[in-house]
């Protein structure tokens, strides 16, 4: 069978499939830890002729779950008569140029602290001053950010994300880990987000068609790349002093995707829709004045062995 080619139809259809499949999976997880499992709420959305952008989207969100506190999963099909400066900072030809963008991105914040949060990102753009030929690129990856660290945990999700650029080149997963490395960092704080996994933007080197087959192969890696994590770790007994520490590395991920995320940037300079923009946002977050852990606990050596740039394989 002929792979798909990068065709707006076509990679509308695979990321609304994606998108499908990876909320279907949660809420298989959510139904298999008990009665009165959690679903995702469908909240589709229409963007008219009259506002900054235009097109439509479906964001789906799942509250208050027995894994999942929070768990945002939006898809979102766009057009704009100007790209946004965050978008141009690589294609400074590209100022000003209309624009078409669509993509899957999901945050997922679990209830247990032993649980990892987890991000996932896949998406195209296209761009073209009139009478020019259009651009295309791509961007995307996935991330991990636990609150506890666990060695085999790590391991695994970089395994994951490693096997699945393997086809499209050897010297992708070392350069892509790098790149998320380098992007998920608070620069006020000195301190990496979480132990990383891969990260590619304005990606247009393989050509339009492998350029989406690599998107796809990403994509399809999510919940090979999250779910035993979700699984070896969501029966851990937990106490209140995990979920205080759970809350204040979640105002970390607050503080990042509101000062440096370029995603978040991308979506509020362009007049996208706020709410969606937001989903990646948790439940609750705390702050707490210097902070300081006692040497030895796991709390310490979260920062210390896990935020950390490290060679996982």
């Amino acid at each position: 069978m002929q792979a798909p080619t990068a065709s707006i139809d076509n990679v509308r259809a695979y990321l609304l499939g994606l998108q499908a499949s990876i909320t279907r999976a949660l809420e298989a997880v959510e139904a298999a830890a008990g009665e009165g499992a959690a679903q995702f709420l469908a909240d589709p959305w229409h963007k008219g002729a009259d506002e900054r952008l235009q097109g439509d989207g479906v964001t789906k969100i799942l509250e208050n779950g027995r894994v999942f506190e929070r768990a945002g999963c939006g898809f979102s099909h766009v057009k704009g008569a100007q790209l946004p400066p965050s978008a141009t900072q690589h294609r400074p030809e590209l100022a000003g140029a209309p624009f078409e963008a669509m993509g899957v991105s999901l945050v997922f914040h679990p209830r247990n602290p032993y649980v990892p949060t987890v991000h996932m990102n896949v998406r195209m753009i296209a761009a073209g001053h009139p009478g020019q030929p259009q651009v295309c690129w791509f961007g995307g990856g996935m991330d991990l950010t636990p609150v506890y660290g666990f060695e085999d945990d790590a391991v695994h999700f970089h395994q994951t994300c490693r096997d699945a650029l393997q086809p499209f080149g050897a010297q992708l997963y070392p350069r892509f880990k790098q790149w998320c490395d380098e992007y998920f960092f608070l620069k006020h704080r000195n301190e990496q987000r979480g132990i990383g996994g891969i990260f590619f933007d304005d990606f247009s080197e393989l050509g339009q068609d492998q350029g989406f087959a690599m998107l796809r192969a990403v994509g399809d890696a999510f919940l090979q790349a999250y779910l035993p994590i979700v699984e070896r770790r969501q029966a851990m007994a937990y106490g209140a002093a995990q979920v205080d520490f759970q809350r204040y590395r979640r105002g970390r991920y607050v503080e990042f995707n509101l000062v440096w995320d370029r995603g978040t940037h991308f979506g509020l300079q362009s007049g996208g829709r706020t709410e969606s923009i937001l989903l990646s946002m948790p439940l609750h977050a705390d702050w707490s004045y210097q902070r300081v852990d006692a040497p030895g606990t796991p709390e310490a050596q979260l920062l210390s062995q896990f935020l950390v740039r490290r060679d996982w394989l």
